[in-house]
């Protein structure tokens, strides 16, 4: 069960959030003084209010606070130092995650302004690679519940499990059933750490305030026996839900939400391959939402690209994709619509990319999903590739025949990108991009030294986990940028919530792409990195944030508002950790 729900606070944080206001000012972050009802040891047990050894003393006077904490008032800044004393002395990165939690459970305002402050350090921890590990272990290392769990059980009182679960003006909800984990597959009611880490970062990198968030668990069973057979396991006991019953509960929840929180954005997250496009596709032009792992991917990767090719066009580049799941398909689809800005016709785009999954090349002679036949090869075309039905299903003879400038890696298996195929794409381009996007880190489709060293330093390498910098054999040091779609789904998720947005878009995302490939300083495209630096996330944030809010407005899927209205109000939406002043009620 989550933590008793209070209606009363929810009352005053949304006072003090501001709503959207028919003038045109829109939703806006805390702002002081907050009237509290709180006191004593309920307040400081309110992690959201909790400011912990930085009450003032004249708030200490007023809400009873005398005697329950030390006597020196601490600033937030030295609260920060603490904490990362505390986190630092931990000896592994689980046990730092486990920390962060801990921190977040009992001050949620100290927990954001470490996190916004050590972004390099931490995000790393509460999201990619670490919260892998956390929903591996999830049963075993809970501490404080977050966020709602609905099971088929629930299918008639989800209108009170999302009111028991979020404040009264929940904005922004990010959903998984758990199927597909990163690269870990599924992890039943442990995949709830990727929502909750996703909304930490929201908060960290977009401002998007606490309490306007909810992470939700459609834990509709599992099909990992291991995960059966642990006597502690905390999810539903029972095989996954499919097929019509599947259908019904998602259906029931898409009306729920509408119902419950009509102006709430929904990401999907985290969901197998046909059932996240089938989701996205059905219910995107119903309520605002989006699939993180398609259109996020396909946005966060087409910026690199972008930021690496000069003059950002990538027309006349050939795209090679070893994995053609949801991710790569969304990958491919967004590159396909910006070759398509660029002048080239469906031809010519669609002899630009090819995928291959498990079995080889995806083309028309084989069996394939109906998801797939958009970039499925014309069996006329095999033979104009030098290709027969044997060649195909091996990834360095199509390399050989199509001749790829560019590699993208979303198989989830570690070693995919062998010697003998980086060294055939190498040959098609001076600075051949190779992208291994697999997470976590173990699962990476090669490693960035190994790349280096078979295209003799001169490929240009992302990668989805975070590594650290490769020395060449000349002395010199190769960046090695991490492809993280927390470059993206921020600013987007931010953006559609300043202008309202009805309906996310493909052009939102293609928007989102260019905006942050334009932040991309030349000095460290020269390092190698086509990323911003981790720590510029907020810039980054603001960035798409802002071109997003006119982008809905010109394309009318968002609020009107004018030109000169739109920085601020993505500025006044944007949360600041720091702690209010507080009157009581």
């Amino acid at each position: 069960m989550t933590e008793p729900h209070d209606p009363g606070m929810d009352i005053l944080l949304d006072r003090a959030l501001g709503t959207s206001t028919a003038n045109g000012t829109g939703l806006a972050a805390p702002s002081g003084p907050v009237r509290v009802r709180q006191h004593g040891a309920d307040l400081i047990g309110t992690p959201l209010l909790n400011k912990g050894t930085a009450f003032p003393d004249e708030e200490r006077d007023v809400f009873g606070l005398r005697g329950l904490l030390p006597h020196r008032v601490a600033t937030i800044e030295e609260q920060v130092a603490l904490e990362l004393e505390h986190v630092r002395r931990k000896g592994d990165d689980l046990e730092r995650y486990i920390g962060l939690a801990a921190l977040q459970d009992r001050n949620e305002t100290l927990f954001y302004r470490l996190l916004v402050s050590n972004l390099e350090e931490f995000a790393p921890i509460v999201y990619t690679p670490t919260v892998g590990r956390a929903c591996q272990e999830f049963s075993h290392i809970l501490r404080r519940p977050r966020g709602v769990w609905i099971t088929p059980d629930d299918i008639d009182r989800m209108d009170d499990i999302l009111r028991s679960g979020g404040s009264g003006d929940v904005r922004l909800l990010v959903v998984t059933d758990n199927e597909r984990i990163l690269g870990l597959g599924d992890q039943g009611a442990g995949g709830m750490g990727i929502p909750v880490g996703k909304l930490a970062l929201y908060t960290a990198a977009a401002g998007i305030y606490p309490s306007w968030t909810l992470p939700v668990s459609l834990d509709v069973g599992t099909d990992r026996q291991e995960l059966l057979d642990d006597p502690l396991y905390l999810g539903y006991r029972g095989r996954r839900l499919r097929g019509a019953p599947y259908d019904e509960m998602l259906e029931a929840f898409v009306a729920s939400v509408s119902r419950v929180f009509p102006r709430a954005l929904v990401q999907w997250e985290d969901f197998k391959q046909h059932n996240a496009l089938r989701i996205l596709w059905r219910y995107r032009h119903r309520l605002p939402s989006f699939n993180d792992d398609v259109q996020g991917t396909g946005a966060v990767v087409l910026a690199g690209l972008l930021a690496a090719r000069t003059g950002g066009r990538l027309r006349g580049d050939r795209f090679m994709f070893l994995g053609a799941g949801a991710a790569a398909i969304g990958i491919a689809s967004l590159i396909a619509r910006e070759l398509q800005i660029e002048g080239a016709g469906p031809d010519e785009v669609a002899q630009s990319i090819v995928l291959l999954d498990s079995h080889g090349l995806v083309h028309e002679r084989r069996e394939i999903a109906d998801d797939q036949r958009g970039f499925a090869v014309p069996g006329d075309r095999l033979a104009a590739l030098g290709l027969d039905e044997a060649s195909t299903s091996d990834p360095v003879a199509v390399a050989a025949a199509f001749r790829p400038t560019i590699l993208i890696g979303t198989t989830a298996h570690a070693g995919t990108f062998t010697e003998a195929l980086i060294r055939e794409v190498a040959k098609h381009h001076a600075e051949p991009i190779v992208l291994p996007l697999s997470n976590p880190s173990a699962n990476t489709e090669a490693l960035p030294e190994d790349i280096l060293a078979w295209t003799e330093g001169r490929a240009l390498v992302a990668t989805g986990s975070p590594f650290p910098p490769v020395k060449l054999p000349d002395g010199t040091s190769r960046s090695i940028a991490q492809a993280n779609n927390v470059f993206i789904f921020p600013g987007v998720g931010l953006g559609s919530i300043v202008a309202e947005a009805r309906e996310v878009t493909d052009d939102a995302f293609l928007m989102a792409a260019r905006e942050l490939a334009a932040l991309v300083t030349p000095e460290r495209r020269a390092t190698g990195a086509v990323y911003p630096p981790i720590d510029d996330l907020r810039v980054a944030a603001r960035s798409i944030a802002i071109a997003l809010v006119r982008e809905f407005r010109d394309s009318g899927y968002g609020r009107a508002i004018r030109d000169d209205q739109i920085e601020p109000a993505v500025d006044r939406a944007m949360w600041w950790p720091d702690y209010l002043p507080y009157e009581a009620l």
